[in-house]
């Protein structure tokens, strides 16, 4: 039996990419400043891992009434409360974010006397920790400094494999999904937490992956096809990749969608962020990276 490549577009599709680079430049200028406005007035909803708080994990004798908990406990005024299930019906995690570190004790007695007094679960008590503010800001600092590296480690390893130019285009790129998913993070007000950073070195993975598969072939394009113009070649280097670039996002996507609709509540920040992501690497690759090229002249390479 002979087997097929699955391709959802024809070999011979001709896309004229290039023709809309203006309005696609114009678009994502556009966003990116409305993404740091956006940043700036309304900044993150930061969870506890940086802003501080409790975190405690329970297992229970029998299915609790989550909504009862959750109004209980948000009666307290100890802080915003974030109760969910995690693992199984009875095993249940409780977090609680504070502005400062007097009360945490207080607080987490506080919290276990309120449930005994109220509820008449067996309740095991299987992770308790807190988090202070000061660390929560090491921590800020620890996440910036690990999207900065990776950053310069993903520019020299394109400057090593591909010719400077092709680095600002890169650049370029990553810079822009980075913001983008930043300003979407601060416009959905999901948590702000060490998963996020995961998200953000996902999405910036994902975008750096799809961008180098398309750099491949313009570069070999421009090797082949020495008489015509760079528009030309990123035109026919784009549709040459479509196929590919589809159905990568098409299924990276479902197994995302995946995480959201069953993933629950412990990492819904990191997978909703990762399949927003997902979608501005894939337009950035195509509409941003490839097009930026044409400011460059490649006459050493033909």
């Amino acid at each position: 039996m002979q087997l097929f490549p699955l391709k959802i577009f024809p070999s011979n599709t001709n896309f004229d990419f290039m023709r809309v680079k203006n309005l696609n430049y114009a678009l994502s200028v556009f966003l990116f400043i409305l993404s740091v406005v956006w940043i700036g007035i309304y900044k993150f909803n930061f969870g506890i891992d940086f802003a501080g708080g409790i975190s405690m994990e329970l297992r229970i004798n029998q299915t609790p009434d989550l909504a009862k908990m959750r109004m209980v406990l948000n009666e307290l005024n100890i802080g915003e409360i974030v109760l969910q299930n995690f693992g199984s019906d009875k095993d249940i995690s409780i977090r609680a974010g504070i502005s400062s570190e007097e009360n945490l004790m207080h607080n987490i007695e506080l919290i276990k006397s309120v449930l005994k007094q109220n509820f008449p679960y067996e309740i095991e008590y299987r992770k308790v920790d807190f988090v202070g503010p000061q660390v929560g800001n090491q921590m800020i600092q620890s996440g910036i400094m690990a999207m900065l590296l990776s950053f310069l480690s993903i520019m020299v390893y394109i400057w090593i494999r591909f010719e400077w130019q092709f680095g600002i285009g890169v650049l370029a790129a990553l810079i822009h999904d980075a913001v983008l998913s930043l300003g979407f993070l601060s416009a959905t007000k999901l948590d702000f937490n060490l998963s996020t950073i995961a998200a953000i070195l996902t999405i910036i993975g994902y975008s750096v992956n799809d961008t180098v598969v398309i750099y491949d072939r313009i570069r070999e394009n421009l090797r082949k096809y020495n008489k015509k113009t760079i528009g030309t070649i990123i035109n026919m280097s784009v549709n040459e990749t479509l196929s590919r670039t589809t159905i990568t996002v098409f299924t990276t996507l479902l197994a995302n969608l995946a995480l959201i609709l069953y993933g629950g509540e412990a990492i819904k920040s990191f997978s909703v962020l990762v399949f927003f992501g997902i979608l501005i690497g894939t337009y950035s690759s195509i509409f941003i990276s490839a097009p930026i090229i044409t400011l460059f002249n490649f006459k050493n390479l033909k």
